[in-house]
C-alpha cells in the first residue's frame, strides 16, 4: 500500500512539474470581418480549434470588424506589437510595396481557390512571400481564399465585348488599369457608394464581392445581370503575425498554428463554393441573368490582366513575385508563354 501510494505521489509530482514547464502564447487577433458573417464565423471555428489542439496552450483574443485599429493599419499595428497577428489581407499593404498586390489580389491569375492555395503550398509561393513579409517584420503563417468576386451589372454582362464603354465601380489600384484596356469605364469610389449609385445610374455595374455576399447587399434588387462563375479577382486573406512572437513560440505551437491555417484555407473555399452555388440557383428563379463567359473571352481578360502586371512590378520583391506566379501558372497550364 505504502509502494503505491509513492507511486501515486511521484505520478503527480511529474504531473505537476510537467504543468508548470508547459509554455503557453496569447496571440492577439484582429479580422475585418463581422463575427455573424460566413467568414467571421470560420474565423472563430480557428480560434476555437487552435486551443483546442493545443490543449489550452494557446488562447487567443479576437477583435472582430476591425475594432482595435483600421483594416488597413491591421498589419502595422501587429508588427509594431499592438497586436500580435494581422488577419486581414496583404492587399491593404500595396502602398508600402505593391508586390502586395501579388499576395493579395493576383487579378487574372488563377481560376479556383485550389489553384491559388497550391501556388502558395506546393508552388514556392509561401517561401516567396515569406521574403516579403520578413522585411516588415512579419511572419505570414497561411491564406484563406473564398473564391472568384463577381459582377452586379444593370445591363448584359456575358462577354468580354459587353466591357466596352461599360461604367462599373472598381477599387483602386490594378484593376483600374486592367479594365481601362478592355474598353470599360472604371470609377473609383467607396465600398458603401456602390447602391445608391447603381440605383441612380451614376454607374452600370459594381465589383463588390461574391455571388452570395453581394445577395447580402441587396445589388440584384436593382442590377439584373451577372456573371458566375467569377473570373476577374480573388482575394487571398491571410494571417501575418508579428515575426519577434511567431520566432518566440514553442515549435509545436507554430505546428498547429499553421496546420489549423490549412484547414480554414479548406473550409473557406468549400463553404463559399456552397454559398456561392446556393445564391446562384436564388438569383436565377428571381429572373437575375448569370452568364459564364467562354474560355477565349476569359483568355483575352488573363492576358490583359498579366500585360498590366509588369506596371506594378516596380519593386525588386514585385519582380520576383510576379516571375514565381508566372512559372506556375505555366506548369498548370493557365498560360501558354
Amino acid at each position: 500500500m505504502n509502494a503505491l501510494k509513492l507511486t501515486g505521489a511521484v505520478a503527480g509530482a511529474t504531473l505537476l512539474a510537467t504543468t508548470a514547464m508547459a509554455q503557453t502564447t496569447t496571440l492577439r487577433i484582429q479580422t475585418h470581418y463581422a463575427p455573424e458573417t460566413e467568414s467571421g464565423r470560420l474565423a472563430q471555428e480557428f480560434f476555437d480549434k487552435v486551443e483546442l489542439m493545443s490543449n489550452g496552450e494557446i488562447t487567443i483574443e479576437p477583435f472582430f470588424s476591425s475594432s482595435v485599429v483600421k483594416s488597413v493599419e491591421t498589419f502595422d499595428a501587429a508588427a509594431t506589437g499592438i497586436l500580435d497577428c494581422d488577419m486581414t489581407g496583404g492587399g491593404y499593404q500595396t502602398g508600402k510595396n505593391p508586390a502586395f498586390q501579388f499576395v493579395g489580389d493576383i487579378m487574372g491569375g488563377y481560376d479556383t481557390p485550389y489553384q491559388q492555395l497550391s501556388w502558395l503550398y506546393y508552388g514556392g509561393g509561401l517561401e516567396d512571400a515569406q521574403a516579403l513579409y520578413n522585411q516588415y517584420d512579419m511572419q505570414l503563417v497561411g491564406w484563406w481564399v473564398y473564391g472568384q468576386e463577381s459582377f452586379a451589372s444593370t445591363k448584359p454582362i456575358a462577354q468580354i465585348s459587353d466591357l466596352q464603354d461599360w461604367k462599373f465601380r472598381s477599387p483602386p489600384g490594378m484593376e483600374t488599369k486592367i479594365f481601362e484596356k478592355l474598353g470599360a469605364t472604371p470609377i473609383v469610389m467607396d465600398f458603401t457608394e456602390i447602391f445608391t449609385a447603381l440605383e441612380t445610374g451614376i454607374i452600370d455595374g459594381a465589383d463588390a464581392s461574391g455571388l452570395a455576399n453581394n445577395v447580402g447587399l441587396g445589388l440584384y434588387d436593382i442590377a439584373k445581370f451577372a456573371n458566375f462563375p467569377g473570373f476577374h479577382s480573388m482575394p487571398s486573406d491571410h494571417l501575418a503575425c508579428n515575426k519577434a512572437v511567431w520566432d518566440g513560440m514553442p515549435e509545436h505551437h507554430r505546428a498547429i498554428m499553421s496546420t489549423a491555417m490549412e484547414s480554414l484555407a479548406l473550409q473557406t473555399a468549400l463553404t463559399f463554393e456552397k454559398k456561392n452555388a446556393e445564391a446562384a440557383a436564388q438569383l436565377r428563379e428571381q429572373g437575375v441573368t448569370l452568364s459564364q463567359w467562354s474560355a477565349e473571352d476569359l483568355a483575352e481578360f488573363r492576358a490583359a490582366a498579366q500585360a498590366t502586371w509588369p506596371e506594378f512590378a516596380t519593386t525588386p520583391e514585385a519582380e520576383a513575385l510576379v516571375e514565381s506566379h508566372m512559372t506556375y501558372l505555366r506548369q498548370l497550364g493557365l498560360v501558354s508563354e
